[in-house]
């Protein structure tokens, strides 16, 4: 708040948005299947102040950099800087109707950019909620998931799920939440003090702005549903398949085309089986849901990379490590392991130096909490 004043000479109203870590259900959310993320302790933060015009100033914090809008005439699309984020917000908005006066705006965060803990919805989520107080509109945190997932969509150009969104929405402090992502519907699970989430970051960047691999990945994925359709035109996602019926029709399919959607059929099983074994705090039965999660990721989906690999073989070798996959959308990014909380310090220090020992690289380890989901920063 104090390099906001500084800047723009108005003390400003604070809002904050949690990054995310899935634990377990990747890839599942575009398929409107079920997902089980955790919101972190790893935030934007956003400060707005009122303005006299039509313009938006958010100046980063991170990038050092101001960029300025026109409210009254908003870009329709991308130009490849971190800039897009903000603006797609207040395009997203627009669409559905909401306008408000101007503003400035200051943005700082500690969400890694680019290693899967979805630092993109951390500065969506931050901005649409500022803007939405801004403009004296109060939704259901649901549907203001709903708009930042269509910023990303269809402005940012990156067709991902509602998943990302939705968490730094709906965090519920000490828990994962169980989401569907056709209903929406979710349910908060137990992550008790004596497991700790521990984030290794492969220092190996993945960017969805410029779509790439993420969306030639869902593409194989649509191209297996619509064999399926052509025989029940009713399926409406891989969430209506289950793996047999997947395997009955694979004859018909590239092999890739098969190997993507059975990740997909395979890993909605995996998170229910994942969400039950939460429930009962049963974390090695969890924890062999999250290495078959890595497995299929790697082989089936080929959204793993080398580094990831490595840092879960490291990790599973740990004492009181129950799983470790990678998360977020792959190709780089960071892994995830569920440690129990008196091993943190020894799992640390022995991950760290096998990653550097095996890679030449110095890997950042981030140890967190679930978190609440965003809201006003008292």
């Amino acid at each position: 708040m104090a390099s906001h004043q500084a800047r723009f000479g108005e003390q400003g109203r604070a809002f904050q948005a949690p990054g995310r870590v899935n634990l377990i259900g990747e890839h599942t959310d575009t398929s409107e299947g079920f997902v089980l993320p955790a919101a972190l302790d790893l935030r934007t933060i956003s400060v707005l102040s009122p303005r006299t015009d039509s313009k938006a100033n958010f100046f980063s914090v991170n990038f050092e950099q101001q960029a300025t809008f026109d409210l009254r005439q908003l870009p329709n699309g991308p130009r490849r800087h971190w800039s897009d984020y903000p603006a797609s917000v207040l395009w997203s908005l627009q669409q559905r109707g909401i306008r408000c006066d101007g503003f400035d705006m200051t943005l700082s965060g500690n969400v890694p950019v680019g290693s899967g803990l979805s630092s993109s919805a951390s500065v969506e989520v931050a901005v649409a909620v500022a803007v939405l107080a801004h403009a004296g509109i109060e939704l259901p945190k649901p549907e203001v998931a709903k708009i930042c997932q269509s910023a990303e969509n269809n402005f940012i150009g990156a067709q991902s799920g509602i998943m990302d969104q939705f968490t730094s929405c709906c965090g519920v402090e000490g828990h994962a939440i169980l989401l569907d992502c056709r209903s929406l519907a979710y349910e908060p699970l137990p992550l008790p003090e004596q497991v700790l989430l521990v984030i290794c970051n492969t220092m190996v960047k993945h960017s969805l702005s410029d779509g790439g691999e993420y969306n030639e990945r869902r593409a194989e994925v649509q191209e297996g549903l619509r064999i399926f359709q052509a025989h029940r035109p009713a399926i409406h996602t891989l969430r209506d398949v289950g793996e047999e019926e997947l395997r009955s029709h694979a004859s018909e399919m590239p092999k890739n085309v098969f190997l993507r959607c059975l990740h997909v059929v395979t890993e909605n099983s995996r998170v229910l089986q994942a969400a039950e074994a939460l429930r009962t705090l049963d974390f090695a039965n969890f924890g062999q849901r999250m290495h078959e999660a890595h497995i299929s990721m790697r082989d089936n989906y080929a959204a793993s990379c080398a580094e990831a690999d490595t840092l879960v073989e490291l990790a599973e070798k740990q004492p009181g490590c129950y799983g470790a996959r990678i998360t977020g959308a792959g190709f780089g990014g960071c892994t995830v392991n569920l440690v129990a909380t008196e091993h943190t310090d020894k799992f640390v220090k022995n991950v760290r130096a096998g990653y550097r020992q095996a890679t030449g690289i110095q890997a950042e380890i981030y140890l967190s909490r679930a978190s609440d989901g965003a809201g006003p920063l008292m």
